[in-house]
């Protein structure tokens, strides 16, 4: 029987995506000789002492944020001959919202990748940046830009996940990445513009200079198979964190104030329903959904299982479909659709 189940799900109905996201949490994993453990950091003076100015460097990094700062890093020091699996395995200890590793070795990459994934399935909305990897998987940042020239320091491209993490991490959930400037970067490897527009369309996140600064060319993730349960919105940074918080937010409301907590009534399911379309509400209002959020009885998985069980459904009203014993069964249907920020504008003057 296992435990209870919680199962929200998310389909893709014809060119819209829908549902919520963004916290802004990281995980920064750092290699030294001779530190190691976990430390949250609020600020990068919280950080232990001791560390090399390297990976100093990778905390400043990743506290930059953009409109804002990170909410926190939890700051995650191996031994530089720790096994990705145990890295891992620290990692599942901690709630976060981004990884970020930026001495990942290039074997290690899909490990983290299928990590990220297999996470994602059991309903931790994790995502990571990873250095020059196409995941094609929402939860997959493909950071690629190379030669980042900062002062009299050339960053690769690993070595500036961080600050893509802190970036995407301080962004608020009701805009966008796309064209964020990077004030201190002077300069990056240059593409002719055709290319950076197939680097995008290949899942990069990249930057480009556009003559006065640097900036992020367009707020994508590594995923580019849209499928019909999964389209093309799903490409945008800004859709995922809105699906991730959605999700994240239902399921932990659902575990800590409603699992065994009330008996399996009509009258129970409708209260779940309002607190839902209340919560819905509450994004349409800052402009993170927008506005006709719909979620109710599934009736087709109400009268499924009913079936299962032997009940003869065919006489049933509607109504009593709704109301009819489910045991500990709570199947719910909904619409939500995000909102995407401003990034594609035509402007047609005539004379």
């Amino acid at each position: 029987m296992g435990l209870p189940k919680i199962n929200i799900m998310f389909q893709g109905l014809g060119a819209s995506a829908f549902l919520r996201g963004a916290r802004g949490a990281i995980a920064l994993v750092l290699k030294e000789d001779n530190h190691d453990g976990t430390f949250t950091l609020y600020k990068p003076s919280d950080a232990p002492s001791g560390l090399s100015d390297a990976n100093t460097k990778q905390i400043e990094l990743a506290f930059m944020g953009a409109e804002s700062t990170p909410s926190k890093i939890y700051l995650v020091i191996v031994k530089r001959d720790a096994a990705i699996n145990d890295v891992l395995t620290e990692l599942e200890k901690i709630r976060f919202d981004y990884l970020v590793y930026p001495e990942i070795a290039e074997d290690e990459k899909v490990n983290v990748a299928t990590w990220i994934k297999s996470e994602r399935k059991e309903g931790k909305m994790v995502k990571t940046v990873l250095p020059k990897h196409a995941a094609d998987h929402e939860g997959v940042i493909n950071f690629t830009t190379e030669e980042i020239k900062v002062g009299s320091v050339t960053y690769t491209t690993a070595e500036y996940c961080s600050r893509i993490a802190g970036i995407i991490a301080g962004t608020n959930p009701s805009i966008s990445v796309t064209y964020q400037p990077l004030m201190e970067v002077e300069s990056v490897k240059a593409m002719p513009k055709q290319e950076l527009d197939q680097a995008i369309d290949k899942g990069e996140f990249v930057l480009f200079h556009d003559g006065e600064k640097v900036k992020v060319g367009r707020g994508v993730n590594s995923f580019v198979t849209a499928t019909k349960d999964k389209g093309e919105d799903f490409k945008k940074i800004k859709v995922v964190e809105i699906l991730d918080m959605w999700y994240s937010d239902i399921r932990r409301t659902l575990e800590d104030n409603y699992i065994g907590k009330y008996p399996n009534s009509y009258d129970n399911k409708v209260l779940l329903i309002m607190a839902i379309k209340a919560y819905n509400a509450g994004l349409e209002t800052d402009a993170l959904l927008d506005k006709g959020s719909e979620i109710g009885i599934d009736l087709d998985k109400q009268r499924n299982f009913l079936e299962g069980i032997g009940v003869d459904t065919s006489k049933m009203t509607e109504q009593q479909l709704k109301e009819a014993n489910t045991r500990s069964k709570v199947f719910l249907r909904g619409k939500l659709r995000p909102l995407d920020a401003m990034e594609d504008i035509e402007i047609t003057i005539g004379v």
